[in-house]
């Protein structure tokens, strides 16, 4: 049984395994019957559904309650005050009381004139205004809600995924495949609805050819030359965690020292800051679109974009403190990963990690097709990370050569992979042609070209044995 949808008793099993997965989207703990009930069952209703466990606390603690005839009147009453009216089931399992609530077949619902929608964990209200425009462009069923027919559980299914969704879900897989997943919401009449499809499959572009994120680095501050692109398209938590490598990948990193201890890596932005850009644009994205998320890389900038502008019911000046979700099923699904925290809470988390490097906060920009995130990049002739963060005298940046000689070294003619190639053996002077090529992402024969020509306009030394041997550079 899910969400009041499908009949039959639940069993222990199933109890179990309802307490150890806790609340998300679909599933509400209450301690106790109280009047607030009402606005639970409004916004399951107006979203996909789902069950409210009376006798349950917060902390999955079983405290039990006072099952009697009157709560449960109370409760049938209240549904049939909706506008327009619900039927709710209820269910008894020992001292707890099960409220099976299923999707609406009439939304929007409102209860005492006010309208509740299902965010993540938590129930939210809205303005008429805001839930009529919200269900209008929407409309009642959300892409990541729809059942998936093409989906094959035998040639599509990804175990691997799917261990990694339980593992940081903390769901114990106690329960048969097929019995979680209907738990959960992704699955009806046999079939993943497309949440499912989005984190548990082998390849997007088989189902949704937008699916996917893009990343590429270009030479300058425009388009004109690309140096580097690639496309992700695997199941969406991979493709997150490929994005951000990416990323880490492409841009500088600082190695500070300090007196005692290891050097720490610090890339040149705040890496939580990137992460939630990621992210929102996978989250928040209009699936229906057929554009991909792109993560562009320019030598000023990064610019995050993901095709859907704001969701109806949200402007410019609510983000950090108000938020709605276009995939409602999928972000309680990310709660769960904890991917997402709470409701609203990414864009000022941001904020306050680009605060904390002491750069600018990222730029938004937005219209009704596109929803876009620039974080502005430290000049490279800028302070150093520690300078920006005001670390003391004791700790030493060995990027603080770079101020002064990049700039040398760009005067003189030399081609920014030149440089790169420099700053690498500025950094390890007995760095290898290998890792000098696997560091760049460039063939070795390429690598080979670089050095030669180094040498020859004397600005670079090999010394010692072929093996065991360094590089100085005279300039």
């Amino acid at each position: 049984m899910s969400g009041g949808k499908s009949g039959g008793k639940m069993n222990g099993k199933e109890f179990k395994f309802l307490i150890s997965q806790g609340e998300g989207y679909n599933l509400e703990f209450k301690e106790s019957f109280s009047d607030s009930l009402a606005k639970d069952i409004c916004a399951f209703a107006n979203a996909n559904g789902g069950r409210i466990l009376l006798g349950i606390s917060d902390d999955r603690k079983i405290r039990g309650i006072s099952i009697t005839n009157r709560i449960k009147s109370q409760i049938y009453d209240s549904a049939r005050k909706f506008d327009p009216k619900l039927e709710v089931n209820l269910e008894d399992f020992e001292n707890i009381l099960v409220v099976n609530v299923p999707e609406g077949t009439n939304k929007p619902y409102s209860v005492g004139g006010k309208f509740y929608v299902r965010q993540g964990t938590n129930s939210q209200q809205l303005s008429r205004d805001e839930i009529r425009e919200f269900f209008k462009r929407e409309g009642l069923i959300l892409f990541d809600e729809k059942i998936n027919e093409k989906f094959d559980f035998n040639q599509d299914f990804n175990e691997n995924a799917y261990t990694t969704f339980l593992e940081k879900s903390g769901i114990k897989p106690v329960l048969k495949k097929e019995d979680i997943l209907r738990n959960l919401e992704l699955m009806e009449n046999a079939h993943l609805k497309n949440a499912g499809v989005l984190l548990f499959c082998n390849k997007v572009t088989r189902f949704f050819l937008n699916a996917t994120i893009t990343c590429a680095l270009f030479q300058g501050r425009d388009k004109v030359n690309i140096l580097d692109r690639k496309e992700f398209y695997g199941d969406i938590y991979s493709n997150y965690q490929n994005a951000i490598e990416y990323l880490k990948i492409k841009l500088n990193t600082e190695y500070i020292i300090k007196t005692a201890g290891p050097r720490e890596e610090k890339i040149e932005l705040p890496e939580e800051a990137l992460r939630e850009a990621v992210l929102n644009a996978i989250a928040h994205r209009d699936y229906f679109s057929n554009a991909d998320i792109q993560i562009y890389i320019f030598k000023d900038r990064i610019e995050i974009t993901n095709p859907g502008g704001l969701v109806p019911g949200i402007k410019i000046s609510d983000l950090g403190k108000k938020s709605l979700s276009r995939n409602k099923l999928l972000f309680g699904l990310m709660q769960r990963m904890n991917l997402v925290e709470k409701v609203g809470s990414g864009i000022k988390r941001m904020r306050e990690s680009m605060k904390e490097y002491r750069l600018k906060e990222p730029k938004i920009e937005t219209d009704e097709n596109w929803f876009t995130i620039t974080f502005e990049r430290p000049d490279l002739q800028a302070q150093s990370y520690a300078k920006r963060m005001g670390l003391d005298g004791e700790m030493a940046v060995e990027r603080g050569w770079s101020e002064r000689w990049s700039k040398k070294w760009s005067e003189i003619g030399l081609s920014e992979r030149q440089i790169e190639i420099l700053t690498l053996i500025k950094q390890n002077p007995r760095i290898s042609r290998k890792q000098l090529s696997e560091k760049l992402r460039i063939n070795p024969s390429a690598i080979q070209k670089h050095l030669e020509n180094l040498k020859e306009k004397g600005i670079l030394k090999r010394t010692g044995p072929i093996r065991g041997g360094r590089w100085e550079v005279l300039t």
